[in-house]
């Protein structure tokens, strides 16, 4: 997202990688030393992070670094809670958050071609939509109460678990019935049975199955941590979701198996 936003905009960037600082350079980014000055004189600070704990962090290392009127563009699945917690403590600084988390993967947000679900206040939603449109080819307003954009968010990524763990699954079937896998995930991916998820994660996870190890593009833990979010939420709504509780099982069983910085596709092998 920073590169891409580098291509459009002035963009200052930090993270706790001195690696992935450099590479975000060597794409346009201003490299920083701290995250407070890669914020100082920002109109708009986005901050990605993995969950919200790293929220946390993130913000007691920026923090010192924004002016009043400045906001801060959510752009992590950290579940309602985590994000108007945050909103409270910025509010105390009079910075104001826009809850946006994204959906795509790392290849569309760095061609701007993210799905964003935004919420916050019309005032700063004006505020960030130069950045939104940016990042995003498709920008939808859930709602205008931080939090709006985290559920929205979670029911996106319960549809997302649940399809990458039926994906696992069905070419785990595959293969153990000795099918070439290729070909299949070129049949399936005609018929009713296509799904985004089938098509991105099908070649990994053949890849996977056949003894290689592929391109790492989504972390397990991270589609884990999102489960556990959806979990959450629908037990909070009084709502049922055997389906997804399934599908978070298969992951927390590749995470107890040592898999968590392994890609997604991993899941087949466990099956």
């Amino acid at each position: 997202m920073a590169t891409w936003l580098a291509t459009k905009m002035t963009a200052r960037g930090f993270d706790v990688s001195a690696e992935r600082v450099a590479l975000a350079a060597a794409a346009g980014v201003i490299g920083c030393a701290t995250a407070a000055e890669a914020c100082q004189g920002a109109d708009v600070v986005v901050i990605g992070v993995r969950d919200g704990r790293q929220l946390n962090d993130a913000l007691d290392a920026a923090v010192a670094g924004m002016a009043p009127g400045t906001v801060v563009l959510l752009t992590s699945t950290v579940g309602a809670d985590a994000a108007r917690t945050a909103a409270a403590r910025l509010a105390g600084h009079d910075v104001a958050l826009v809850d946006a988390p994204v959906s795509g993967g790392a290849l569309r947000a760095g061609k701007g071609d993210l799905l964003i679900m935004a919420s916050g206040t019309p005032y700063d939603l004006a505020k960030v939509d130069g950045v939104l449109h940016t990042l995003g080819s498709t920008v939808v307003v859930a709602g205008a109460a931080v939090g709006d954009g985290q559920n929205l968010k979670t029911v996106n990524q319960l549809l997302a678990g649940v399809h990458i763990a039926a994906a696992n699954e069905a070419l785990a079937l595959a293969h153990a019935l000795g099918l070439e896998l290729g070909p299949l995930i070129d049949v399936l991916n005609s018929g009713a049975a296509a799904s985004f998820m089938f098509a991105d994660r099908g070649p990994r996870i053949a890849q996977q199955l056949n003894g290689e190890t592929p391109p790492l593009r989504s972390r397990l833990d991270v589609i884990d941590k999102d489960m556990r979010i959806v979990a959450e939420l629908a037990h909070s709504a009084g709502v049922e979701t055997p389906v997804a509780l399934a599908a978070g099982e298969l992951y927390q069983r590749a995470m107890a198996a040592g898999l968590a910085a392994s890609d997604d596709s991993v899941v087949a092998t466990i099956l």
